[in-house]
């Protein structure tokens, strides 16, 4: 590991060394986390500042130093302690397709808890014991299915990535949390009048109001990469998964 990340990585994967002896310290990392993630949740990632953190701790910015080397480091320990570790023994023990389904649910509730997470935990970066819990599920998830590694890692990006869209679409929409039901009928309103010049869009539209299709971009998306997994799984092993 890089010398640049070395604090970083001790920060997120420890040891974390406590004082021998005198009085217990005032502040600890795992209390200055979750104060930075109570800022967060309700008002967005900008909110967070090391000044505005050691406000509500009743420290000094520079106290805060001690612990955290700055915003960027802080905001690592956010994300890893809001999206893990996975709670997989609650989860499914039925097929990979039954786990991973599970694991997509519960990964979508923790950014629609946590939004913030959707822009912090992206790109390339030193990921901590929670967050990887979560894609070593995935990928054991997908054992025996005749998938080589990269594949396996592959699929769970695939997951990830749906969810995160989806995410970031309910959160766009705000309280509702319909941004389908919310771009139908702005497209409706348009439709009505410049229809013609988009048949089949009008076309698709009149039919999902028909027929109540909208509000399903989760679901459908979830099934198709799933189905799509399914078909390689069932090539490579000449068989179905046996789900539950």
């Amino acid at each position: 590991m890089k010398d640049e990340h070395a604090e970083l990585v001790r920060l997120l994967w420890g040891p974390h060394p406590q004082p021998a002896r005198g009085p217990r310290p005032k502040l600890d990392l795992g209390r200055i986390v979750r104060v930075a993630i109570g800022i967060a949740d309700p008002e967005g990632l900008a909110e967070v500042s090391m000044q505005r953190v050691a406000a509500r701790l009743g420290v000094t910015k520079m106290a805060l130093y001690r612990y955290v080397p700055g915003k960027s480091e802080l905001v690592a320990l956010m994300v890893d302690a809001a999206i893990g570790p996975y709670p997989k023994a609650e989860g499914r023990t039925g097929g990979w397709r039954d786990r991973l389904e599970e694991w997509a649910h519960r990964l979508f509730e923790v950014f629609r808890r946590h939004p913030w997470a959707l822009d912090a935990a992206v790109g390339p970066r030193i990921m901590g014991p929670g967050e990887l819990s979560w894609m070593e599920y995935a990928v054991s998830a997908l054992d025996g299915t005749g998938l080589s590694g990269a594949e396996r890692m592959d699929a769970a990006a695939l997951l990830v990535n749906h969810v995160r869209g989806i995410a970031h679409q309910a959160h766009a929409a705000g309280p509702s949390g319909a941004p389908e039901t919310q771009l139908a009928v702005f497209l409706g309103d348009l439709m009505h009048v410049h229809g013609e010049r988009f048949p089949a869009l009008a076309e698709a539209l009149a039919s999902a109001a028909r027929d109540a299709g909208q509000d399903q971009a989760w679901e459908f998306g979830l099934r198709r990469v799933l189905d799509g997994l399914a078909v390689l799984v069932d090539e490579r092993t000449g068989r179905p998964d046996p789900g539950p």
